[in-house]
């Protein structure tokens, strides 16, 4: 594979696929996608690749960790159809994502600075004897009482009922985890994933079952960060080759 890439000895599908341990199927899909030029055909019909074949087959590979699969599918058809502004802006929004995604975290963090210590003194939020009612609480977080009521479905938040009045009432480990369940939902997190942190949190009686959590998701974010590097060499070294 390394030797027949330097040059434009013709390639058969098998000597494409076997360097990444991909299939011959998943070459000819690769084509038709639009992700590889168009094959030569030899007399017979067969597919032939050249070096050109090879270096986007790189290229793709490498922007999939740092892109996702359809933004790198599309990014390499625009290449291959002679859209290369087409393909350098899909690439700009991966990096605002990435940037959006980083500044959200950096607010999860803060949240959670804010909330080490107490929510409870927070008068915004109190709006009775012993705690505040669904209404105060969504227009704090700014999302709707059927957000609460969602969540609490969940099992993210477990306001009890005023005896009285039926009405919920969140207490100050009620608000905390409804602030924390919000932040992570602008983080990305699904709710069946928030539901066991906030269990944690509970049983621990604070914040820290997040820190791996908050360390895995620094991790996650650094890795993509790296994979785009890695593309963006590929593929320039691949747009050098294309002409």
């Amino acid at each position: 594979m390394g030797r027949n890439s330097q040059n434009d000895e013709r390639l058969r599908p098998v000597d494409l696929a076997r360097g990444h341990g991909l299939s011959t199927q998943a070459i000819r899909n690769y084509e038709e996608a639009g992700i590889l030029p168009a094959a030569g055909r030899t007399p017979h019909g067969y597919r032939t690749y050249t070096s050109l074949h090879a270096g986007a087959l790189r290229a793709f590979l490498a922007l999939v960790p740092g892109h996702g699969h359809r933004t790198a599918t599309s990014i390499m058809r625009a290449v291959n159809e002679g859209e290369a502004d087409e393909a350098f802006r899909l690439i700009d929004e991966s990096h605002a994502q990435l940037l959006d995604d980083r500044r959200t975290l950096r607010a999860v963090e803060s949240a959670l600075r804010d909330l080490e210590p107490t929510t409870a003194s927070e008068p915004a939020v109190v709006s009775g004897p012993g705690g505040t009612f669904i209404g105060p609480l969504a227009e704090k977080l700014g999302i709707r009482p059927a957000t609460l009521r969602a969540w609490e479905r969940a099992g993210l938040v477990r306001p009890r009922r005023d005896p009285r009045t039926g009405y919920r009432v969140y207490d100050e480990a009620d608000v905390r985890d409804a602030r924390l369940a919000h932040q992570l939902r602008r983080g990305g997190y699904l709710l069946e994933q928030i539901a066991p942190l906030i269990a944690q949190v509970r049983a621990a009686g604070g914040l820290e079952p997040l820190e791996a959590a908050l360390s895995d998701w620094h991790g996650r974010l650094s890795a993509r960060g790296r994979a785009m590097l890695t593309g963006a060499a590929e593929l320039e070294a691949y747009l050098r080759k294309h002409g």
